[in-house]
């Protein structure tokens, strides 16, 4: 057949076959892909089968859609070890919790209106009240991330001022995306003090001066300053700062909300601890330790927090009703600890058992166990937070792990599992594929996808 009897684009995207197509990618993203696909066609030496049908082009659509736009956002398995893994979307909801977003997104909301009252109302209240409650705050807020927390802080108590900073905090995030270069946006300078592994409470009161607007204290990301090193308390910190009448803002990061060690990880300190201890104010992630939706949460006295309400950034950082309802029911599965780690899933991840690990480890093996020229065992591993929550300490763990002969079947079968549906993820270290058991849940599901490389 001639080049010129092509199918018409309309009568491919018109057939039952292309639907699926649509509804995944999109009407004119798949028109799009349609015209590309002919185009090259038109200039091949020979034109399979399947570019004479109109209902043959539905696999070469998704194909060449997934080359040139990914796979959008799809659901995987995280078995990387990495159980708040910043590529995978950090903390994972718990259904239960999701369902009333779910309301949220699809019905209008009592969002900024007050139904006792009759009249306008504040949209953070309930969000307030908790995190209040959670860590002894007297007042509170919330905005869409915590890099956006610590802007604000600084942007609104700040700007135009220094702030002091130890050289050993300042901290560059994932993305490239670092703390004084946040100061830079903020509009206040950055006063660095002390070196990269020892700083002193002196160096903090010689800093201090007239153009001095506040303390700033950073929780380190992603790294761990050991060896011969010093760092200033909190609370030596704040009084340093309250003697010079200076606020002292803590970012403390992660977020954890309850003592980690009964997890068998380090003990962080918790916002509450962190204001006892003297700061005024403390910022800190909603996605990380504390297993929920992207936001950065910022706590302390009540005249701080009625000032950054003030700021008119805050309404281009607020959250939406969506985020506000999933971070409302996920901060109050807090409000009973003893049963918190059922509800929120990275706790939950946290607190398995090593037997039940292994239990999961031998399901998932026997599900790999014909998987040609493989080796698949059951291994102890070392899980992670990750995120830059408790760098550089680990949990004990249990992986399944693949090994084959040759490296080329090695990273043939890690990218087969990438490309399943949902994803298995996994990593690759010592010529085998791990695949942590951290993150299996739902069990049922994983061992059903695994069952589909056969």
């Amino acid at each position: 057949m001639s080049r010129r009897q092509l199918p018409s684009v309309d009568r491919v995207l018109n057939e039952t076959a292309t639907a699926a197509a649509v509804s995944r990618w999109g009407f004119r993203t798949v028109k799009i892909a349609v015209r590309a696909l002919q185009t090259t066609l038109r200039a091949a030496e020979e034109i399979p089968d399947w570019g004479h049908s109109p209902s043959g082009y539905a696999k070469a659509i998704d194909e060449w859609l997934e080359k040139q736009l990914g796979r959008g956002y799809e659901p995987v398995f995280n078995l990387t070890g990495t159980l708040v893994h910043t590529n995978l979307g950090r903390s994972p909801i718990a259904p239960d919790l999701a369902e009333a977003a779910l309301t949220a997104a699809t019905r209008p909301v009592a969002l900024e209106y007050d139904l006792g009252a009759g009249k306008r109302g504040d949209r953070e209240a309930i969000v307030a009240h908790r995190l209040c409650l959670l860590t002894g705050a007297e007042a509170a807020t919330a905005v869409n991330n915590n890099a956006a927390a610590v802007l604000l802080v600084l942007n609104t108590l700040a700007l135009g001022r220094d702030v002091p900073v130890s050289r050993g905090e300042l901290i560059e995030i994932g993305g490239s995306f670092r703390l004084p270069d946040v100061m830079e946006r903020a509009g206040c300078r950055l006063k660095e003090i002390g070196t990269t592994n020892r700083t002193h409470a002196r160096d903090y009161e010689n800093a201090i001066d007239d153009r001095t607007a506040l303390l700033l204290k950073v929780h380190p990301s992603n790294y761990r300053v050991e060896g011969f090193s010093t760092a200033v308390e909190v609370a030596d910190a704040a009084a340093i700062a309250h003697r010079r009448d200076l606020p002292l803002c803590v970012d403390a990061g992660s977020g954890a909300l309850v003592d980690l060690g009964k997890y068998g990880l380090p003990r962080e300190p918790l916002p509450g601890e962190l204001l006892d201890a003297g700061a005024d104010l403390v910022t800190f992630s909603g996605d990380k330790l504390l297993g929920g939706t992207q936001a950065g949460l910022i706590v302390g006295r009540r005249s701080l927090i009625e000032r950054i309400n003030a700021n008119p950034l805050k309404r281009a950082l607020r959250l939406d009703k969506i985020a506000l309802t999933l971070l409302d029911a996920t901060l109050k599965a807090y409000e009973d600890e003893t049963h918190v780690a059922e509800i929120v899933p990275v706790l939950g991840m946290l607190a398995l058992p090593i037997d039940e690990l292994e239990r999961r480890a031998e399901i998932v093996a026997g599900a790999l166990g014909d998987v040609a020229n493989a080796k698949v065992a059951v291994e102890p591993s070392l899980a992670e937070t990750g995120s830059g929550a408790l760098p550089g300490q680990h949990l004990e763990s249990r992986a399944v792990t693949v090994a084959f002969a040759k490296g080329s079947e090695l990273r043939a079968f890690e990218a087969a599992l990438r490309r399943l549906r949902p994803a298995v993820v996994g990593r690759i270290a010592d010529n085998r594929l791990w695949l942590d058991m951290r993150g299996t849940d739902p069990l049922d599901e994983l061992v059903e996808v695994l069952g589909t490389l056969h």
